[in-house]
């Protein structure tokens, strides 16, 4: 595994210092979803990997597709290309993509499958960590490379339902057999800690947890089925790394303080939530990423301008404020619609 770099030269960078809740001229902008679709340069690419799976694990091919969205918009951090998926893909569950209709697993869990579940070595994600590798060594210095996977209640839905959808039979498994539900989501997170670790290890400046489904979850049941599970990867995190922690869970408005009590060190806050409401919710403890509807990239520079002034208000003045969207690009987004929120975002002061 490749080792990681010094530190050094972006201990002060815009994102970090942000992350540390620290104050800085002007606030950190990245996009979810940043490095895909909506970009040419990325579909050619694509198109000449054969596949989806092909590209996230050809590492040249990752990494050139990682560092697109910098050279085009200069944007304050770099997100590595890969999926969510690719544990219960190391897991031997049988990930496809099928053009559409998203991702499939061809062997989705079952009661007996279960029983061999286990968490696949760091070494079987090389292919990533050699594309991080790779991304760091052509990345500015002064912009972080983050590293990301899916929380373990999110793969949980796809592992046991083997498609995106209403996860009927997820939901339908953790209410009549928790217990094999929580042996699922135990093994899982020991799958996500350690492929966060060897992220970090590889190059990473920071990493984040997508509990893209969370919001499936009453509220009540949230802390049971999902963050606990999150703390538990945190934990392992920072038995060997001090890097911080950002943690995302999408229409999870009634979770953010406990979410911000998780030790991470910024909460993602999706569109449905204000971000002044998010302040309130978590108190200052965190900084906070988020959170301009992806929509809003579909209409017009003037509309876009707008809408990012009114949440870069509705923030204030305090630091600690990470500019991005409430979920990811939409593939119809015009690139230069992405270029004038970069502008826009940037222009502001605090």
């Amino acid at each position: 595994m490749p080792t990681a770099p010094d530190l050094t030269a972006l201990h002060d960078s815009l994102l970090m210092r942000t992350l540390r809740c620290e104050p800085t001229p002007r606030r950190p902008l990245w996009l979810m979803r940043q490095a895909g679709r909506y970009l040419p340069e990325y579909l050619q690419v694509r198109a000449a990997a054969g596949d989806f799976l092909t590209l996230v694990k050809t590492p040249a091919a990752a990494s050139e597709v990682t560092l697109q969205p910098i050279e085009r918009f200069g944007l304050d951090a770099a997100i590595i290309f890969s999926d969510i998926l690719i544990v219960p893909d190391a897991m031997d569950l049988g990930l496809g993509f099928v053009t559409g209709e998203g991702p499939k697993l061809a062997k989705p869990l079952t009661a007996d499958t279960v029983k061999t579940l286990s968490a696949p070595a760091a070494d079987h994600y090389h292919y990533l960590y050699d594309a991080i590798a790779l991304t760091r060594r052509d990345l500015p210095a002064t912009v972080p490379l983050i590293g990301f996977a899916g929380a373990p209640f999110t793969l949980a839905c796809y592992m046991i339902d083997g498609s995106g959808g209403a996860f009927w039979r997820t939901r339908a498994m953790y209410r009549a057999d928790p217990a094999l539900f929580h042996q699922i989501l135990s093994i899982t997170a020991d799958a996500v800690a350690t492929l966060l670790i060897g992220q970090l290890a590889a190059g990473c400046q920071t990493v984040m947890l997508f509990d893209s489904w969370g919001g499936l979850l009453a509220d009540d049941q949230y802390e049971t089925f999902s963050l606990q599970y999150i703390r538990r990867i945190i934990r392992q995190i920072k038995e060997k790394s001090d890097a911080p922690i950002i943690v995302f869970g999408r229409q999870c408005a009634l979770s953010l303080a406990a979410i911000a009590n998780s030790d991470a060190a910024a909460v993602g806050v999706d569109w449905q939530t204000s971000i002044a409401s998010a302040r309130k919710l978590t108190d200052g403890k965190v900084a906070l990423q988020g959170n301009m509807d992806p929509a809003v990239l579909l209409t017009d520079t003037a509309t876009i301008t707008a809408e990012a002034q009114r949440i870069l208000t509705n923030y204030g003045t305090s630091p600690g404020h990470i500019f991005n969207l409430g979920h990811g690009i939409d593939k119809n987004t015009p690139p230069e619609n992405v270029a004038a929120l970069v502008a826009a975002v940037k222009e502001h002061k605090i």
